[in-house]
């Protein structure tokens, strides 16, 4: 009998910056899609520039990481050095040259309809930064994530340039809290995985 595949379903989830435990829910999330992957090099690729404060949620988060002095991630762009559409093809090109077979996350701040406004996505598939302002720059990214920090429509980069501050700040923090427990996580695994490894070689050693 003929059967037809179904096609694979991109994963996407979507959560309120102001949701209680939000940060760890986004964690588990992480955790759960990319946990089979960490023993690849994974590489967060923080796009947008801080001369537009709508934008400057990617710089924010790099930031925010290097403050917390992650171990099992790898952050490209910051305030003091922004990746944006003058640096992103340079940026992608060190990336694959530096690491082998990355999985690399893009995170960009969107523009929305107003009833998004304060949510964060995360999903499967690549990032395309700029398409909401008419910009063309290579996708980014096997996993994206978008804060949506305003409302989407006429003259975008006035928009962007005119988001407030403190929404921006708030949902920068609280990817950033996601990203540090997930890192946490990895580390947690890396060590178990390396205590049972020893345990192996103990064993062996005994044996012969």
């Amino acid at each position: 009998m003929p059967f037809r595949l179904k096609p694979h379903k991109p994963y996407s989830f979507f959560i309120e910056h102001t949701e209680r435990s939000g940060s760890r829910l986004l964690a588990d999330q992480l955790h759960e899609q990319l946990v089979n992957e960490i023993h690849r090099p994974i590489v967060l690729v923080c796009i947008g520039s801080d001369r537009s404060t709508g934008d400057s949620l990617g710089p924010l988060v790099g930031t925010f990481l290097e403050e917390r002095h992650i171990r099992n991630l790898h952050v490209y762009g910051t305030l003091t050095k922004p990746v944006h559409a003058l640096n992103l093809v340079e940026t992608l090109h060190e990336i694959q040259t530096r690491f082998h077979q990355p999985l690399i996350i893009a995170i960009d701040a969107c523009l929305g309809r107003l009833s998004s406004v304060g949510y964060v996505f995360f999903s499967e598939g690549p990032l395309a930064p700029g398409a909401g302002v008419q910009k063309e720059l290579p996708t980014v990214g096997a996993y994206n994530i978008k804060a949506v920090v305003n409302v989407s429509g006429f003259m975008e980069m006035m928009i962007l340039q005119n988001t407030r501050l403190h929404l921006v700040y708030e949902l920068a923090r609280f990817i950033t809290d996601g990203f540090a427990d997930f890192d946490t996580r990895i580390g947690r695994l890396h060590h178990e995985e390396a205590a049972i490894t020893r345990l192996r070689q103990s064993r062996d050693e005994s044996k012969s």
